[in-house]
């Protein structure tokens, strides 16, 4: 990946979700191209993983903990003096399931988790951004957004479109200090997010279509990684997108283009 290294050099980055995953990947990713990184979590075991491996490369890294984001702002630019690029990484699948037996527990929790945490992780941003402008990204999906057939996932769908409407009416409002906010819309990703979800009779209420050939097209069935959506938060961090704000752009492969 050396077409990016050292291009955000001296620059920090702000990352939630970061102990596994997209959030991991782009630690890697952006510390490969020289900014030093902010890693939150609510995993410390898998944050102080992703920490050692930025540190054996010879990167610097701080960790804090999710349940406190001022406070990891104030840690992070105590540490760095400054913060350039926030990506609001963290979310769950939460509960799948019908909807007249869906808990309204479990439809607080992801709305908590995924909605409510990019809006604090955002609006504690703002104030360290607003001197020399920067780049925000915040992780969606394709569902919610341009795939509705995940019949079942209707609180993580709507916290996903949810988000983009948010990065809409936020970058807008931030225009005017040269702070860009965007969104990336991943379809089916390795990732670990499947361990945060709960399924139940899924069978029941979904339209039985099958996809033989796989429901990635651009991989053959196989689903895209980590590293193809970090690729794509560097080039919205990067001054290469210098003049794109307010915008959601789909990484899946052309999966929701069949699934939709």
């Amino acid at each position: 990946m050396n077409f990016h290294r050292d291009t955000l050099s001296g620059q920090v980055a702000f990352i939630t979700g970061a102990g596994s995953g997209i959030g991991a990947a782009t630690a890697e990713v952006l510390a490969e191209a020289g900014m030093h990184v902010a890693l939150v979590d609510s995993d410390a075991d898998r944050l102080a993983t992703v920490r050692q491996k930025l540190r054996g490369a010879g990167r610097r890294a701080v960790v804090s903990d999710a349940h406190g984001i001022a406070a990891a702002y104030e840690d992070t630019t105590a540490e760095f003096g400054r913060l350039d690029v926030v990506v609001a990484n963290a979310g769950i699948n939460g509960y799948w399931g019908p909807i007249d037996a869906f808990p309204l527990e479990e439809w607080d929790r992801v709305i908590k988790i995924n909605l409510r945490g990019t809006f604090l992780t955002v609006k504690h941003a703002v104030p360290h951004l607003k001197a020399r402008g920067g780049s925000i990204i915040v992780t969606a999906s394709v569902n919610g957004t341009r795939m509705f057939s995940n019949t079942g996932a209707t609180a993580y769908a709507c916290s996903k479109a949810a988000q983009v409407t948010f990065t809409k009416m936020v970058a807008l409002e931030l225009a005017k200090y040269r702070i860009r906010v965007n969104v990336v819309c991943p379809g089916s990703v390795e990732t670990h997010i499947d361990e945060t979800t709960h399924a139940e009779r899924l069978r029941e209420i979904r339209e039985p279509v099958e996809f033989p050939a796989g429901v990635v097209p651009l991989k053959r069935g196989e689903p895209g990684r980590a590293e193809d959506v970090a690729r794509l938060v560097w080039f919205l961090a990067s001054p290469a997108s210098s003049h794109i704000s307010g915008t959601e752009l789909f990484i899946d492969g052309a999966q929701s283009l069949l699934q939709g």
